[in-house]
C-alpha cells in the first residue's frame, strides 16, 4: 500500500492530494507558502511481511514539511523481513523539509531503509534521520540503509550501508555506538564541521554517532538550517 502526498504551488491556496497507505498523511495548519504535513502510522509498524512506501511528489515555489508524531519500531520478524522506501520529487523551485523521529530496529528485525530524491535545479530538500539499534537492553537487528540523490539528472549522493550486528560494530562504521544521527541536505550546503562530509553539488550530510538521540546536537543543526534566499543547482 502506498502512502502518496503530491502538492501543487497555488497564488490563492497551495493544495494537496494525500493518499493513505500504512501511513495516513493529514494537513495541519501553517502559514502561507507552507504545506506542513504529519504522517501517522494506520497501524502497528512495521511487522514482518510490512512494506511501506511513501511518494512525495512537489511542484511549484512552495514549502513542504513533512513531521512524523512518533517513532517507528522495526520488530523482530522471525524469518522474514520489511521495508521502508521513500520516493520525493521536487521541481518549479519547490523546497521539503523531513523531519524523522527515531527509527528503532530492534532485535530480530531484518528491514530494508531506502531513500530516494530527485530534485530539478532550483531545488531543495533537507532530512532528519535517526536509527537507533535495539530497544533497552538489545543489541539490535539488520538493517540495510540506501540513499540515492540526483540534482538537475545528475547523481551527486550514493551511500549503501550494511548495518547488521556483524558489521557495523567496525571501528569505521558505527563501532559502541547504538544511534545513527543524520542532517542530510541536497540544494544547499551546511556550515562547515569536522562531523560535515561537503558533496561536489550544493549538499551536505552531517553526522553522528551516540548511544542514544538527545545525545546528538543534531537537533540544534536542524533548527538553524541555512536555506538560501535564492537556490541555484551551481556551486
Amino acid at each position: 500500500m502506498v502512502t502518496r502526498i503530491e502538492v501543487w504551488a497555488d497564488p490563492v491556496r497551495d493544495r494537496c492530494v494525500l493518499v493513505t497507505g500504512l501511513l495516513s498523511p493529514r494537513r495541519l495548519p501553517a502559514e502561507d507558502g507552507v504545506v506542513r504535513i504529519a504522517l501517522v502510522a494506520a497501524g502497528a509498524l512495521l511487522l514482518a511481511g510490512d512494506q511501506v512506501r511513501v511518494e512525495v511528489l512537489v511542484h511549484g515555489l512552495v514549502q513542504v514539511e513533512i513531521v512524523e508524531t512518533a517513532g517507528t519500531v522495526a520488530y523482530p520478524t522471525r524469518g522474514g523481513s520489511s521495508s521502508w522506501e521513500v520516493d520525493i520529487t521536487l521541481s518549479g523551485g519547490a523546497r521539503l523539509s523531513w523531519y524523522g523521529e527515531p527509527f528503532v530496529v530492534a532485535e530480530g528485525a531484518e528491514v530494508t531503509r531506502s531513500t530516494r530524491l530527485v530534485l530539478a535545479d532550483g531545488c531543495a530538500a533537507a532530512l532528519r534521520e535517526s536509527i537507533v539499534f535495539g530497544r533497552h537492553g538489545e543489541v539490535g537487528g539488520t538493517l540495510h540503509a540506501v540513499l540515492r540523490a540526483q540534482i538537475g539528472g545528475e547523481l551527486v549522493l550514493v551511500e549503501d550501508l550494511d548495518l547488521a550486528p556483524e558489521s557495523r560494530t567496525g571501528w569505521a562504521v558505527l563501532g559502541d555506538a547504538r544511534c545513527l544521527d543524520s542532517v542530510t541536505t541536497v540544494g544547499f550546503r551546511l556550515p562547515e564541521t569536522v562531523e560535515t562530509l561537503q558533496l561536489e553539488r550544493p549538499g551536505s550530510i552531517a553526522r553522528r554517532l551516540v548511544d542514544a538521540q538527545h545525545e546528538s546536537y543534531l537537533a540544534q543543526t536542524w533548527a538553524a538550517l541555512p536555506w538560501p534566499d535564492k537556490i541555484s543547482g551551481c556551486s
